[in-house]
Formats: C-alpha cells, sequence, structure tokens
C-alpha cells in the first residue's frame, strides 16, 4: 500500500511532462488524427462490418476457451513441418530460451522484427546482457534503438518523434546520413544502414500476429517487408508469440486480417502479409536451416482465469489508443508499461502488478470510445471499471482521494445540502469564468494547468429540470 501513491506520482509526473510538451502533442496528432481519418474511411467501405466485429470476438472466445486444444494442435503440426515448439511460462524463461538457441546458433548478431510480445518479455535487454549485437529492421524500431528509447505505441513505435527530431537523429547516427530533407532521402539512409545488418544476421527473431492450429503455421504483418529480409536470410529463426495469438485456420486468420489492417492503419490489407510453415525444405531456395517458436504465457492464463479473458481478444491493432482523448494527450511513453493506451490500462496490472500500476485504470474518461472501435469488441471500459474496484478493495488508493470520496457520498446522500453546495459552486465558477471559460479554479488546478474548463450554465441541472417540469 505504501508504494502506491509514489506510484501515481511518477504516472502524474510523466503526464504532467507529456502535457507540457508541444511538439509531443504535434507528433501524436500526425499520426493518431490520420489513423482515426482513415480508419473511418476503411470502415464505411466495409460491408457489413460491425457483424465481422461480432464474428471476430466470437472467433477469439471460442479459442480461449478451448486454448489447451488449439495449442497442441499448433504444436503437433508445426514440429511435423520441421519446426521446434518451446513452452514458456513466464518473460524470463522465454529470455532464456531466445538467449540458449542464439548460443547454439553462435548468433554474434540478431535482426529483430517489430514484436510487442519481445518488448513485452524485456527481450532487447536480454540479447544486450548476453553480448548478442541486435538490429531491429522495423524503421521505426530502428528510430527508437538509436534513440535509445522504448516504444510509444503498438504500431508506430515512433509516434512521439516528429520527421524534424528523425532528421537529426539519422544524421547524429548514420554513417550515410541523408542530404535531402525529405522523407524519401531519410528512408533510404535507414536502407543503407539496415539491409547489410539484415543480410548478415546470424539468427532472425520475430513476433507472430497470427498462429495456425491447423497448419502449424505462423503468420506476419508489416508494411516495409523488414520482416521477410530479417527471418528469411538467416541460419535461424526465433518466432515468440503469446499464447492467445492462435486461430483455428486459414479462414480465421483471413477473417481477422481483414479488420486488423482497417482498424490499424486503415488500410484494406497489410502490403506484406507472410505465412511461414516450418524451416527450409529440400529444393527449396531459401528460407533458414531451422525455426524455434516460443510460446509465451506470462500471465495470459491467469487472465482466463481472473475475470480477464475478453482482453486475449485483443489482436494489437492500436485503435483504442488512436481515438483515446488521453493517450492523444498524453502519448505512450506517459504510462510506463509496455502498451499504452486503453490496453495498456488493462494489460500493465496484469504484467507489473496493480500495486504498481493502479493510476493507469484511473486516468480513462470512461467515454467508451476505445470499446467503440475495437474490432473484437474487447469490453475495455467495464475492464478499467473492474481494475478500479480491485484497487478501492485492496486499499491502494491514496488515503486522500478515499476521503474526499467519502466526503462526497455523504453530502450526495443529503439532497438538500447536495443541491446547496452544487449550487453556490455554479455561481461562483461563473464569477471565475470570462468569455465561456474558465482559466484558473482553486482545487483543479490538475485540469486548468494545461486547459480552460467551460463555463457552466446559470443554473444547476436540477434547476433546470425543474424549471421545464413546471412548465
Amino acid at each position: 500500500m505504501s508504494g502506491a501513491p509514489a506510484e501515481a506520482t511518477r504516472f502524474k509526473a510523466r503526464a504532467d511532462a507529456a502535457l507540457a510538451d508541444r511538439i509531443l502533442k504535434v507528433a501524436v496528432e500526425r499520426t493518431a488524427g490520420t489513423a482515426e481519418a482513415k480508419r473511418a474511411v476503411a470502415v464505411d467501405a466495409f460491408p457489413d462490418f460491425q457483424a465481422a466485429r461480432t464474428r471476430a470476438a466470437a472467433i477469439k472466445d471460442h479459442v480461449v476457451a478451448h486454448l489447451g486444444h488449439y495449442l497442441e494442435q499448433f504444436e503437433a503440426n508445426a514440429t511435423a513441418a520441421g519446426a521446434k515448439v518451446h513452452w514458456a511460462r513466464t518473460a524470463d524463461e522465454a529470455c532464456d530460451i531466445v538467449i540458449a538457441l542464439c548460443k547454439a546458433a553462435k548468433a554474434k548478431s540478431v535482426a529483430r522484427s517489430k514484436s510487442m510480445l519481445g518488448e513485452e518479455i524485456g527481450l532487447p535487454h536480454a540479447l544486450a546482457e548476453a553480448g548478442i549485437g541486435r538490429v531491429e529492421t522495423d524503421l521505426a524500431e530502428h528510430i527508437i534503438q538509436l534513440a535509445d528509447e522504448r516504444p510509444s505505441h503498438i504500431i508506430w513505435p515512433a509516434m512521439h518523434k516528429t520527421r524534424e527530431q528523425v532528421s537529426a537523429l539519422f544524421k547524429a547516427k548514420h554513417r550515410l546520413p541523408h542530404e535531402e530533407e525529405t522523407i524519401a532521402a531519410m528512408a533510404e539512409s535507414a536502407r543503407r544502414e539496415l539491409r547489410t545488418q539484415m543480410l548478415g544476421a546470424d539468427v532472425g527473431i520475430s513476433g507472430a500476429n497470427f498462429l495456425i492450429a491447423d497448419s502449424g503455421a505462423i503468420c506476419t504483418v508489416t508494411n516495409e517487408g523488414n520482416a521477410e529480409l530479417s527471418l528469411v536470410p538467416p541460419r535461424v529463426h526465433i518466432v515468440t508469440a503469446g499464447i492467445e495469438k492462435i486461430v483455428p485456420s486459414m479462414p480465421h486468420a483471413v477473417h481477422m486480417l481483414r479488420l486488423l489492417a482497417r482498424s490499424a492503419t486503415g488500410a484494406a490489407l497489410t502490403q506484406y502479409t507472410t505465412f511461414y510453415t516450418g524451416p527450409k525444405r529440400p529444393g527449396d531456395r531459401d528460407g533458414p536451416e531451422e525455426m524455434h517458436i516460443v510460446l509465451v504465457d506470462n500471465g495470459r492464463t491467469r487472465m482466463r482465469e481472473d475475470g480477464l479473458a475478453e482482453m486475449l481478444r485483443c489482436i494489437r491493432c492500436g485503435a483504442c489508443m488512436n481515438h483515446c482523448v488521453v493517450f492523444r494527450q498524453i502519448g505512450g511513453h506517459a504510462y510506463g508499461g509496455t502498451y499504452p493506451g486503453p490496453m495498456g490500462a488493462v494489460l500493465t496490472p496484469v504484467l507489473d502488478g496493480l500495486k504498481q500500476s493502479r493510476d493507469l485504470p484511473n486516468a480513462c474518461t470512461m467515454n467508451g470510445k476505445c470499446q467503440e472501435v475495437c474490432p473484437v469488441r474487447i469490453p475495455l471500459p467495464t475492464l478499467l471499471r473492474g481494475w478500479r474496484e480491485k484497487s478501492w478493495r485492496e486499499g491502494l488508493e491514496p488515503q486522500s482521494l478515499r476521503a474526499g470520496l467519502g466526503l462526497w457520498a455523504w453530502v450526495a446522500t443529503r439532497p438538500r445540502l447536495y443541491r446547496m453546495g452544487t449550487g453556490m459552486a455554479v455561481r461562483a465558477m461563473r464569477l471565475l469564468g470570462s468569455k465561456g471559460w474558465i482559466r484558473t479554479l482553486p482545487l483543479a488546478g490538475g485540469w486548468t494547468t494545461y486547459r480552460d474548463m467551460p463555463k457552466p450554465a446559470a443554473q444547476t441541472f436540477m434547476d433546470q429540470y425543474r424549471k421545464e417540469r413546471g412548465r
């Protein structure tokens, strides 16, 4: 209990710093605003999109309810195709398996395709600890690797950076930086920097967007083709994937892909969607000699048992954060965990503990937009309320908050006193307002420091209600 207020302070400090960063707001709005607009167009052009969401939710719920069956089927089929399947209960176990496989391959360098599961288990740190060089092959991941930062978004890890900041970073870090200040020139600079390292890596490491149970295949989705370049040329391909990524068959995966691309980027289909089934076979012209698949639990089984099974539907599209009013103001790093936004506010207490992250569910406005846009209909506000209730029951909330809510409850259960208090507050707030807005308000500095508050109506809701009824 003693650690909760300190963690809340850290979150609030990060949020305050983000709110004061004008460049961050520009960077986030450039990407999230564009993603929101493109998604709206893509959804309008998709026949029966709501029915497709319902079917996707049903597919995921069925898989989660029969997870053991589909995981065993996947293991059998992946093994029959020549892959080796490994099981990891925790993040540490997953990293140990990957490091052991890299050492067995005598790997001096690995090429890693973007994977939030890899970030979740701390794989970049584990590789560094083992002395194994790592090149991030996704352009945005390359940017944050150069900047020595963590991803701020699950689709666009470098969303928090403007192109001007990226230009300065490339000029400082690339051997042959760009000369023209254009996106094409910057991309070409990154291509020169990364291509040789991709092709020279001993091991390729990826995540998986989907695991196909009836064939043992994995599916990766990228916009740059970096997965193909980093996974096919190396001698060894290692996949790390959460156990919830399983789907029964190819038609189910295709259904999910149609929703994933539209929800993530507003595209009908991602540029590179690739299915891998086992290592190179006799007669194949390319492909890895070995393929290893590390299936990671890391709290997922516990989520199913603790009333969070609906969160296991998540297909990591990022739509919830693109539409989240809180994320759009503070960006991803303020959340402090692997996953930001509404999905992060649900997942971080699972991964890091509620005591350390109780402030995240409380940061939500509960406007419901995240649930409205989720392609698999995850009831995110309901799950966030569940964390709030648990935090309250376990006494993790600061005493100041508990006392304040207790005082409010005492007043709210006395209607005359409540009406008198709200009437006085409305009159006082109108005196503080100017041109329809309140710039500063006692006891509400957390709001008015970074935004103005609308000036209230002349009468309270109850006064207006009684007036309407009296007509």
